[in-house]
């Protein structure tokens, strides 16, 4: 049994999802489970979607009718005749949308969100699902709300692992293939939907291998493998043929896009490798995480955050910053929802440079002030350099105004002031 997932990339259009088949075609594996995103931008078109509900009542049904419209023309260039019924599929779940749109009232952000974004996953699977057998891929379709057991903390929910491995072990042969989305699960008391966060469905695909012991993971993406840099800012990079788990989480967690950050704790305590190939280019060798040597080749990695807040407290008579001071400053941080990216103290101030995801700077500053002297920068970009030579840091800071630095024997931080 192994664990195949495929992004919003691709399964984007008609022509992603019939590569989807070659894939499988091509690989020959018979007994995998296939975690699948929403295709294309469609988690983008869902959270317009989102923000009509609660700010543009009068564009709904336009959104609504975009996702729609969307998903048809790719079924159309999938099945010859819209007799077909993958046709009336769709429209029901479009339909089951629009209930739940017009007949929900709550005023809880999270919740509506979770609620609505999961219709991309739904559509985007039982598409995939249907062409695959249309193709002579013989699969079995699978909700995972009925085994991604979470809690209900919306837009970035906890999984019961106990009560969610009963019910893979439950719902999941392990003979033959199994179609499932990624990214949700549904919560326990009240089976509403949940989402596992940006990006989570890599992290479905791994909840899945750990819980059925699969012999690996594939993550199939657009890219060769996991590079040391993003070409889209970086013009040199190099593929990374294997990293060891330490260091993928260590460049998971400090922001390298290729891996969501909770996909690899679940694999490495079953020393489940994870493979990040090209669905382009399928007998390529891309990149293995697993055990063995750190890097391959061994090589400085480049991870950039754009769009961050950097800020900076100072005690407003000048006293020491104690540990009580810093607490108070964590606990806020925890409350207002902000992610922290990087952290530095001296005697008498503290700096943080944090994401503000959830658009909750202002209030964050206001509890802020009230206790501290602050200062901030909204819009920092965050270099992080692992294993850096000294001239390759020498380039990053040439010419830029380096408001932070932060220096230690595996690890170079910049934070770096845009405007």
């Amino acid at each position: 049994m192994k664990v195949f997932k495929f992004g919003g990339a691709s399964v984007k259009d008609a022509t992603g999802v019939k590569n989807v088949v070659s894939v499988l075609k091509e690989t020959g594996e018979k007994d995998l489970v296939v975690v699948v995103s929403a295709m294309g931008k469609m988690t983008n078109a869902l959270e317009q979607v989102v923000n009509d509900y609660f700010g543009n009542t009068a564009h709904l049904k336009a959104s609504q009718n975009e996702i729609f419209v969307y998903h048809e023309t790719i079924l159309k260039e999938l099945f010859i005749s819209e007799k077909h019924p993958i046709f009336k599929k769709v429209k029901g779940i479009m339909a089951d949308l629009n209930q739940f749109i017009t007949t929900t009232k709550s005023k809880n952000h999270a919740f509506v969100y979770d609620q609505i974004v999961s219709y991309g996953e739904q559509i985007s699977t039982t598409i995939v699902s249907e062409y695959l057998n249309e193709s002579g891929i013989k699969n079995t379709w699978l909700d995972a709300r009925k085994c991604i057991v979470t809690d209900a903390n919306y837009r970035d929910a906890n999984i019961n692992w106990e009560t969610t491995q009963s019910a893979i072990l439950q719902h999941v042969s392990k003979k033959g293939i199994t179609i499932t989305q990624g990214f949700i699960g549904a919560e326990a008391t009240n089976n509403f939907t949940t989402t596992l966060g940006r990006e989570g469905s890599d992290y479905t695909a791994a909840i899945f291998a750990y819980c059925l012991n699969a012999a690996n993971v594939t993550i199939w993406k657009d890219v060769p493998g996991v590079l040391n840099a993003d070409p889209r800012y970086f013009d040199k990079t190099t593929l990374l043929n294997h990293i060891s788990y330490r260091e993928a989480i260590e460049l998971a967690f400090y922001g390298a896009s290729v891996i969501h950050p909770k996909t690899l704790q679940p694999l490495q305590r079953k020393e489940i490798p994870l493979y990040v190939k090209s669905f382009l280019d399928v007998k390529g060798v891309g990149t293995c995480v697993g055990k063995g040597v750190t890097l391959d080749p061994k090589t400085s990695c480049f991870i950039l955050k754009k769009d961050l807040v950097l800020i900076s407290l100072s005690a407003l008579d000048f006293s020491f910053m104690m540990e009580n001071h810093i607490g108070d400053v964590f606990k806020w941080l925890h409350e207002y929802k902000m992610k922290v990216e990087m952290i530095q103290n001296s005697a008498i101030s503290f700096s943080v440079v944090i994401n503000n995801k959830y658009d909750n700077l202002e209030e964050l500053l206001a509890k802020l002030r009230a206790t501290f002297s602050v200062t901030w920068n909204e819009g920092v970009i965050l270099y992080t350099v692992r294993h850096a030579m000294p001239k390759e840091i020498k380039q990053l800071e040439s010419g830029k105004t380096v408001l932070l630095k932060q220096e230690s024997r595996e690890t170079v931080q910049l934070v770096i002031k845009t405007n």
